[in-house]
């Protein structure tokens, strides 16, 4: 997709620096993409310490290793 956008020039060359990409376009696929992953972990963590995850009773690894196994 072709955007039009006006972010400013020492902007853009940190991000260049930061990201190591070769163009102004992959530095900017880099910086957004590392956004979102950062983003996407900030709300999972969120979520979690919301909701925190809980084991069935009697969970061990022990027996989880053992049906892992077929036995």
């Amino acid at each position: 997709m072709k955007v039009t956008a006006l972010i400013p020039d020492d902007l853009i060359k940190k991000v260049i620096n930061v990201s190591g990409g070769k163009n102004i376009t992959e530095s900017l696929i880099i910086a957004l993409n590392e956004y979102l992953q950062q983003k996407t972990v900030k709300y999972f963590q969120s979520e979690l310490h919301e909701r925190p995850l809980e084991l069935r009773e009697g969970f061990t690894a022990y027996k989880t290793r053992e049906i892992n196994r077929g036995r």
